[in-house]
């Protein structure tokens, strides 16, 4: 449908940001970036409760972040400026969903995820992201379905979603713990292959390339009289 282009992306470009393989070097950043954005966080990213953490151990987890992505595990991103001077915030797909009836982890559905720093927020980094992710993962890795979820009360995230087109599933209840000890729900949200080339993700433009830089993917918005890009 898309050609033969193949996954994973190390590297992806879009006008305002670069998605990247995080590198062990990153973690000074990507600790800076998280101790100032601590109260921004702690109320929808659970691993925010276990901050602040030392700059060796930010080494350790992106170390391992690292490993996972060359072994095809998971692939977990880096936010950065176009300049790569600072880290923005965060993100992935997540080969994490199981389908109902087909057990384990299914290969052809991904979850992307998306976090970004305090400094940043309100400036459509997230939505810029999840839409070139969504692109790379139905053109790129020829996904059939893409998942975003997110606790029923973010309403910031629920928003990129909509935003983006996806279909608003449903909620799932009493699944995420609070820090307060209580359950909440989460709202699911999807898109299905079918359903990719007629939302604004596949509007979005950005370049992937693979983990020896040669560029496997240029999307440009493929129409000049198209509709807003979807993270303006």
């Amino acid at each position: 449908m898309y050609g033969r282009a193949q996954g994973p992306a190390y590297r992806i470009e879009t006008p305002r940001l670069v998605l990247r393989c995080w590198d062990p070097r990153d973690a000074p950043g990507l600790k800076a970036a998280i101790d100032a954005s601590l109260a921004h966080l702690l109320p929808w990213m659970p691993w925010a409760r276990d901050e602040p953490q030392s700059v060796e151990s930010k080494l350790e987890l992106l170390r391992q972040f690292r490993g996972r992505f060359d072994l095809g595990k998971d692939f977990v991103y880096g936010l950065f400026d176009r300049q790569e001077r600072e880290v923005l915030g965060g993100s992935g797909l997540h080969p994490r969903i199981e389908t109902p009836g087909r057990p384990g982890v299914e290969r052809g559905v991904r979850e992307i995820g998306y976090w970004i720093a305090a400094a940043h927020v309100g400036q459509g980094f997230a939505t810029e992201a999840a839409a070139a992710l969504a692109r790379i993962g139905f053109e790129l890795e020829h996904l059939e379905r893409i998942e975003i979820h997110c606790e029923e009360e973010n309403q910031r995230s629920a928003a990129i979603a909509r935003r983006l087109g996806f279909h608003e599933d449903g909620l799932l209840r009493q699944r995420v713990l609070r820090p307060d000890g209580r359950l909440v729900a989460k709202r699911v949200f999807s898109m299905l292959a079918a359903e990719y080339d007629a939302s604004p993700c596949s509007e979005s433009a950005c370049v992937a390339f693979d983990g020896l830089g040669r560029r496997t993917l240029d999307l440009p918005v493929p129409r000049a009289e198209r509709r807003r890009s979807a993270f303006r």
